[in-house]
């Protein structure tokens, strides 16, 4: 496949485009920019995320700094097998969550054992995709592949905000899983234009997950306590589904050494739940007795109201031989507000600067920054109580990557 100049030099380093905090459990944003790169080409890189989350609950006590910072690594490897025939290992991690509150508020607890600690979540998944193209000429590129998954998630729950599930802890222990994906991508090498849509499937998993209820005993009700017994005894499937997505990326020559880009996601956030099943089967009950509001399927342990939409636009530049840079701005929907205590913002606005050092044609260094407005957002449990507000949010991002072509 040609190489134009223009395209070839405007390669520059960018971040995911959204924050964990954003919109669900979104991370890396799922770029497939690599494998559509011409030639032979790998890259590898990490992203960091230092939000700062605070708020109050629903008694105005203050609940300071509860998101963790987290990194995430990628890599990527394409090879043009043929003129026509193109393979890609592309590895990310997409979804996940850290979040641990401290301090004197309702998401704490300092009663002892089983009580005692906070609420905090932990999620990792890790994708490996492996894709395969095919160039009928320099113009098209139809892809697809297959997207092995795993999740791993740890969610404990503590403090009266979850009233007779304070005490609760939930883990899934690492699952794995199978999807697919499948795109088509248009490009005019001469003018730098690239165009591309990217479909992913939704990931399913089965599991058997630990539960424990740590409120048994303690509620001083003998109806609650003995049905927390009893449902505590009984063992079944936990489902959890990672959702579907689409991506839409677009750039374009609009001047010399000069290109404007664009990127488009939608995530389907409002089909996502997880109801443990012990969880789930306790709700129903508490809900049919009347002790916690509830539909007849009982609640979820998290589940979003609406679909994510996030975007960005921005201008790469080439200076001279060696450097170049971008600057963007993005823009996150959220997915829906009130939102889980597990992830207290509502979307983004964000600004970003990248930029890219070439010691020779075949390789570079490039770096990049964003700051995040984090959206304000009304913090609800499970059961959709209210437990709180979050405003006046931000986080920082910095990312380094490298790319070599052979």
């Amino acid at each position: 496949m040609k190489l134009n100049k223009i395209y070839s030099a405007i390669l520059l380093s960018t971040l995911p485009l959204t924050p964990a905090l954003a919109a669900g459990l979104d991370r890396s944003g799922q770029s497939i920019a690599a494998f559509l790169q011409p030639g032979n080409y790998a890259e590898a890189g990490i992203s960091i995320l230092d939000p700062n989350v605070s708020g109050q609950d629903k008694d105005k006590h203050q609940a300071d700094d509860m998101a963790g910072d987290y990194y995430f690594p990628h890599a990527a490897l394409k090879v043009q097998a043929t003129d026509k025939v193109s393979i890609g290992l592309i590895y990310d991690q997409p979804f996940g969550a850290d979040a641990e509150y401290f301090g004197n508020n309702n998401f704490v607890e300092s009663r002892p054992v089983p009580f005692q600690g906070s609420t905090s979540v932990v999620v990792d998944t890790q994708n490996l995709n492996l894709l395969v193209g095919y160039q009928p000429n320099e113009n098209w590129n139809l892809y697809a592949g297959a997207v092995y998954q795993t999740v791993d998630g740890t969610v404990i729950l503590r403090g009266t905000a979850y009233s007779a599930f304070n005490g609760y802890d939930f883990k899934t222990g690492e699952d794995e899983s199978v999807g697919w994906l499948a795109g088509v991508a248009y490009q005019i090498p001469e003018i730098a234009l690239r165009a591309s849509v990217t479909y992913r499937s939704e990931i399913e998993h089965e599991m058997t997950a630990y539960e424990n209820f740590g409120a048994i005993g303690f509620t001083k009700n003998p109806t609650l306590d003995a049905t927390m017994t009893q449902i505590s005894s009984i063992t079944g499937k936990t489902q959890l589904t990672t959702p579907q997505s689409v991506n839409l990326d677009f750039q374009t020559g609009v001047m010399a050494n000069t290109v404007a880009f664009a990127n488009l996601r939608w995530v389907d956030w409002s089909n996502f739940k997880v109801q443990p099943y012990k969880f789930g089967k306790l709700t129903q009950i508490l809900g049919q007795a009347g002790y916690v509001p509830t539909k007849p399927n009982g609640f979820n342990l998290i589940d979003y109201k609406d679909d994510q939409i996030s975007a960005a636009v921005g201008v790469g530049r080439k200076f001279n031989d060696r450097w170049g840079g971008n600057v963007s701005v993005g823009w996150d929907s959220g997915a829906g507000n009130p939102v889980t205590t597990l992830g207290p913002t509502e979307g983004y606005w964000s600004v970003g600067i990248g930029v890219r050092y070439s010691p020779t044609e075949n390789y570079f260094i490039g770096a990049g920054f964003k700051y995040f407005w984090l959206g304000d957002a009304d913090a609800v449990t499970g059961a959709h109580t209210e437990a709180g507000k979050f405003e006046n949010n931000y986080a920082v991002a910095y990312g380094l990557s490298i790319g070599y072509r052979f």
